[in-house]
């Protein structure tokens, strides 16, 4: 049986209807920078749990929002490869990198769907150490070591 004592994950959304990351300016900045407090805030409640803050490159929710998840993963949420992969490899962007793209002339770091669909069949790796397990069972098993 999975431990989930540590297990959060919040979103963070915006007032303002935005559907993609691909849709912000630089007039959203400062949205973004709000978004990221607020997630850090909420993030704060938890003392002692390590969080991970980030926007999905292709969300499967069209409405702009900011993940603020615990680095435990032990989520019975997480089922398929694509989710864990969605949470633990570039897909996942931070707040300051999207911030820096919509600062540069290239939209940085957006990447094409291609960039982004290779990270969801990436091999499974554990995030906190070297161990590459063959299904997301064994995955969550060795996970239970981290906690």
């Amino acid at each position: 049986m999975f431990s989930f004592l540590f297990r959060y994950h919040y979103l963070v959304c915006p007032k303002k209807e935005i559907s993609l990351l691909k849709k912000l300016t630089q007039d959203d900045i400062d949205l973004l920078q709000h978004m990221d407090e607020a997630g850090h805030e909420v993030a704060k409640k938890h003392d002692g749990v390590k969080f991970y803050f980030g926007y999905h490159a292709i969300p499967s929710l069209t409405r702009l929002h900011l993940h603020v998840i615990s680095d435990d993963l032990v989520s019975p949420c997480l089922k398929l490869k694509k989710h864990w992969n969605s949470f633990t490899t570039a897909f996942l962007i931070p707040t300051e990198k999207v911030i820096d793209g919509l600062k540069s002339e290239n939209k940085e770091p957006i990447h094409s769907s291609e960039y982004y669909k290779n990270l969801l069949s990436a091999p499974l790796k554990c995030h906190k150490c070297s161990f590459t397990p063959k299904t997301l069972p064994d995955l969550k098993n060795h996970l239970l070591m981290h906690l």
